[in-house]
């Protein structure tokens, strides 16, 4: 065996026993570990965590998709639990106005003493005119007649202005002229009689009625109640049109006029009244006694 055959052997024995020797220091308990230890422990740490960074980084960001896709799957849910208790909550509110319109308009049916009430609903406003004229479901057939008033529980909202067998069309207020003109009373507490005149037609930009006296008065206060006079016999007695705004006199300064505010809203009803008038007129008694 040659002089280097033997000395590598000899490091081979050598090494193999400094291995063994160093596991079984490593094996045991000890407090402390070695340099060496602590130095390959570190770098086996590092490498860990250089290695780990990039899939803690996609774990997260898998997490984070998830819990995004969550959120959006919530908040779609929210979004339409909303949107139904919204609607819910607008069926609720308008069947509780209607309920209170229909209350009103029964009290105001069992209110009425002088003619016989028609009720009827509101079913489409005519495209031609759609701010001042509506159709109801009563025509003909329920006793329904052209010129006939038609009043809210509030008070007048118009006159039926044509009818067909079960369905009416309505002229509101506001777009009466001179050519649909009702006879008006003006109530003055402190005096005997009351003031007269004619509802001849409706000032939009003020949103009231016009109304023309048939003679001058001196003292006519705001607030006035304004109704139905009854003459003409197309109109009862009696029924509200509104009160007094603002007493002024035309362009001309020849006629006095008032502008007055409606009793009743014009623009958001559903059920009415149509009145059918069962008792004869002054002026048809008036005439039968003279026959």
């Amino acid at each position: 065996m040659s002089f280097f055959r033997r000395k590598r052997l000899f490091l081979i024995l050598l090494s193999l026993i400094i291995l063994v020797g160093l596991v079984g220091l490593t094996i045991r308990d000890r407090d402390q570990l070695s340099a060496v230890e602590e130095f390959f422990q570190d770098a086996v740490g590092w490498v860990q965590k250089v290695a780990l960074a990039p899939v803690n980084y996609t774990v997260n960001l898998i997490g984070n998709v998830d819990d995004m896709r969550n959120v959006y799957n919530e908040n779609q849910v929210l979004k339409e639990n909303l949107a139904q208790y919204q609607q819910t909550l607008y069926e609720v509110q308008e069947l509780r106005r209607d309920n209170e319109e229909l209350l009103a308009i029964i009290d105001k049916t069992d209110n009425i003493m002088d003619y016989t009430p028609i009720q009827a609903s509101v079913v489409a406003r005519s495209p031609e005119a759609w701010f001042n004229q509506v159709t109801i479901d009563r025509g003909s057939q329920h006793g329904v007649a052209q010129d006939m008033a038609v009043i809210t529980a509030d008070g007048m909202i118009g006159k039926i202005q044509s009818t067909s067998q079960f369905t009416s069309n309505v002229l509101l207020l506001n777009g009466f002229d001179r050519s649909n003109r009702i006879s008006v009373n003006v109530s003055l507490p402190e005096q005997d009689d009351d003031a007269r005149g004619f509802i001849l037609g409706y000032n939009e930009e003020r949103n009231q009625l016009v109304l023309e006296f048939t003679e001058y008065y001196e003292e006519i206060p705001e607030d006035a109640f304004v109704f139905s006079s009854g003459l003409g016999g197309v109109f009862p007695k009696g029924l509200e049109v509104g009160s007094i705004d603002e007493v002024t006199t035309d362009q001309y300064g020849l006629t006095q006029i008032a502008y007055v505010s409606p009793s009743a809203n014009l623009t958001d009803f559903n059920h009415v009244i149509v009145v059918d008038r069962n008792i004869t007129s002054d002026l048809d008694l008036d005439e039968g006694e003279e026959e």
